[in-house]
């Protein structure tokens, strides 16, 4: 009976390193993962798909635009200490 006992125990010891080796190559395959998936991006490594859906409104600035560009070289300049002269 002791026989038996001993192979049972010989069987689940096995069994246990057998499980925690798995699990400790399923750990190492998932960090494995997760350290390529949360890698910096390289300029130029990653791609970006669209554009613009209308192109063609870009060519010519708006008066909305015109008057902030203008808002933003004039707060520039001033924090600068230049005078912006207007033509």
């Amino acid at each position: 009976m002791a026989e038996a006992l001993t192979l049972s125990y010989i069987g689940l010891g096995l069994l246990t390193i057998g499980l925690f080796y798995v699990i400790w190559q399923i750990v190492k395959r998932n960090q494995a993962i997760s350290a390529v998936d949360n890698a910096p991006a390289i300029a130029g490594s990653d791609e970006l798909s669209g554009g613009a859906k209308n192109p063609s409104q870009f060519d010519e600035p708006d008066d909305d635009a015109l008057e902030q560009m203008a808002d933003v070289l004039a707060s520039s300049a001033e924090a600068q200490g230049l005078v912006l002269e207007e033509e």
